[in-house]
């Protein structure tokens, strides 16, 4: 999720440095996009509408919290809500952030990195 200024919301999880993407591993049976609606609400408490999800791909990268792994995500962009402005960390979260993809910084994670972010800056035309 973008706010109006084009920063990305990350998230932190309790007892870790590095800022990522509000999401989370798939439950048995669960498509990549119930997946992202599922893990938004339960870290943040946000509802957001499945049917406005817009793929952005499917990346795989260094996992950020844990050394010798490797993360594969399929990441969507899904439009503002206003409930985002105010919102709370859950559950494992412990922080969240709203970071412009346009700054490199040090403590985000190499999918940020290495795909998202240049992602969303050639959508951007950036």
């Amino acid at each position: 999720m973008r706010d109006p200024r084009g920063r990305v919301l990350n998230v932190r999880k309790r007892g870790t440095v590095m800022l990522m993407l509000p999401g989370g591993k798939h439950e048995p049976g669960e498509n990549p996009r119930a997946t992202a609606v599922r893990e938004f609400s339960e870290e943040l408490g946000i509802d957001l509408d499945v049917d406005r999800l817009d793929a952005l791909g499917v990346f795989a990268s260094p996992a950020a919290n844990e050394p010798g792994h490797t993360v594969v995500a399929a990441v969507f962009e899904h439009p503002f809500v206003a409930a985002a402005a105010s919102a709370v960390p859950r559950a494992e979260i412990e922080h969240l952030e709203w970071v412009d993809p346009a700054r490199d910084r040090g403590d985000l994670a190499p999918l940020n990195t290495e795909h998202v972010f240049p992602a969303l800056r050639a959508r951007d035309g950036r």
